[in-house]
């Protein structure tokens, strides 16, 4: 058998063993609320956000470009100075600080982790075959400009709807009672939170596809960065196996002890997460969904009071998420250089 394709068919595994742990590591962000509010058990929960995080896949399939596959794929790295091995290793700094950040139960960005593991290897690809001076010439500046906004400004919208459509709840309902809100948002949260699931989905399952299709285009098995059907039924099965696995360490932090929430505050907060995804998705950026909802998380539960939030804990999330892509980089690196000195590859 050809050797490329044997690399290629590896490739394609270790992509979407690494979209099956994003599901697993995100489960966390499309269940914590809807489990932390008692609407659901976590089982009940991880099935119905892993049905919707697989039916998101229909509009890409149908009638919707994957966009933000494109942008993660080919608009942040040069594919031309692309190889499998870096491809490889950018996997694998993304898939070791997914399971570092799980282990600890701290819910950091997958997206941030793939993005930064794959820039490390290329840059590390560049730095050993055109010199240290010019590992920069790697990356694609304006679409790394675009990332590190967000990782502002994705957890700030986040905060803010979330803060707004608490507000406009109690407006409306300001003549019920708290037990007859509940009541109302039960059934409520049912629906926002499966929106949210299909927003982690069409988001997040679209940065494996990109680098799926990035490894059959430098491999030559494509032409163009065109995606194939076959990548985003793949991509979607993997996040959705993924997220029926679970991932209760980090649902424990997102729903508990970041702050305490009742059904009318995860149901806003879903709802601001998935409208904060998906403006995104539509203007073809990837965004982390960790970071939104945590932001949602914390803008409703800071409605009764700012102490409602623990703001430590949040600080410690913060850093993770700062961390996340130069560490992940660096893992990229290290292991693209490792594969260099075994086989002399790059």
């Amino acid at each position: 058998m050809d050797s490329t394709l044997i690399l290629v068919g590896l490739i394609v595994v270790v992509a979407l063993v690494f979209d099956y742990i994003n599901g697993f590591h995100d489960a966390a962000n499309s269940v914590a609320t809807i489990v932390a509010t008692r609407v659901l058990t976590p089982f009940q929960a991880v099935i119905w956000a892993a049905s919707f995080n697989f039916i998101a896949a229909i509009p890409l399939l149908f009638w919707h470009e994957a966009g933000v596959a494109k942008t993660v794929g080919s608009g942040m790295v040069k594919l031309e100075l692309v190889t499998e091995y870096v491809i490889l290793a950018g996997l694998v700094g993304a898939i070791f600080w997914n399971l570092l950040t799980w282990f600890y139960g701290i819910p950091s960005s997958s997206s941030h982790a793939l993005m930064g593991g794959y820039a490390g290897a290329a840059m590390a690809k560049v730095g050993m075959t055109q010199g240290i001076t010019k590992i920069f010439d790697a990356v694609i500046v304006s679409g790394w400009i675009t990332t590190v906004v967000f990782i502002v400004v994705a957890p700030l919208i986040g905060l803010i709807l979330g803060y707004g459509l608490m507000i406009l709840i109690y407006w409306m309902f300001r003549r019920s009672s708290p037990k007859k809100m509940d009541g109302w948002f039960r059934r409520l949260q049912l629906i926002s939170s499966g929106l949210f699931s299909f927003s982690h989905g069409s988001n997040d399952a679209q940065k494996t596809i990109g680098i799926i299709t990035g490894v059959l285009v430098t491999s030559g098995y494509l032409k163009t960065f065109e995606v194939q059907w076959w990548v985003v039924l793949s991509a979607f099965a993997a996040i959705a196996l993924g997220t029926m696995s679970g991932g209760w360490r980090i649902v424990h932090t997102m729903g508990g002890r970041l702050t305490r929430l009742k059904p009318r505050g995860g149901f806003c907060a879903e709802t601001a997460g998935a409208i904060a995804i998906l403006l995104p998705t539509y203007l073809k950026i990837p965004v982390s969904t960790t970071h939104v909802i945590t932001g949602a998380i914390a803008g409703v539960g800071s409605i009764q009071r700012m102490k409602a939030v623990r703001w430590g804990l949040a600080g410690s999330i913060l850093w993770a998420w700062i961390l996340t892509i130069p560490l992940s980089a660096a893992v990229g690196a290290l292991t693209f250089a490792l594969i260099h000195l075994l086989t002399g590859k790059t």
